[in-house]
C-alpha cells in the first residue's frame, strides 16, 4: 500500500532552519508532483511548496518564498522541505503529498502523509 511518512519537524526558536523530509514507500512516486501543505490549528490548510516530477520546476507560496526550498530525489523516493528564518506563523502540521496535477489544491492530491508538527517559538 502506498504510503508518505513525513520527519524532521520538532520546536525551534524563530530564525531557526529545519529540515522535513518525506519518504515514500508501497509504490514509486517519481511520476508524480509533490506538495508540502501545512495547517495551523483553526485554518485551512494551504500549500507551501510543490516540485514537478521532473524535479525541474517548483512553486512556493508567498509567505514562504526565499525562506524554504523544496527538493526530491526520485532514486530515493524521498522529497524534502529545508526551512529557513522560520517565522512564529509557520507554525503548523506541515504534510507532504503526492498528485497528478502540478497544483496548490488540497483536493487535488491522491496521497498523503500523517503529518509531522512544527512549531516556531518567538
Amino acid at each position: 500500500q502506498a504510503q508518505l511518512v513525513e520527519s524532521g519537524g520538532g520546536l525551534v526558536q524563530a530564525g531557526a532552519s529545519l529540515r522535513l523530509s518525506c519518504a515514500a514507500s508501497g509504490r514509486t512516486f517519481g511520476s508524480y508532483n509533490m506538495g508540502w501543505f501545512r495547517q495551523a490549528p483553526g485554518k485551512e490548510r494551504e500549500c507551501v511548496a510543490i516540485i514537478r516530477w521532473t524535479g525541474r520546476t517548483t512553486w512556493y507560496a508567498d509567505s514562504v518564498k526565499g525562506r524554504f526550498t523544496i527538493s526530491r530525489d526520485n532514486a530515493k523516493n524521498t522529497v524534502d522541505l529545508q526551512m529557513n528564518s522560520l517565522k512564529p506563523e509557520d507554525t503548523a502540521v506541515y504534510y507532504c503529498a503526492a498528485g497528478i496535477s502540478f497544483s496548490s489544491k488540497y483536493r487535488d492530491y491522491n496521497y498523503w502523509g500523517q503529518g509531522t508538527q512544527v512549531t516556531v517559538s518567538s
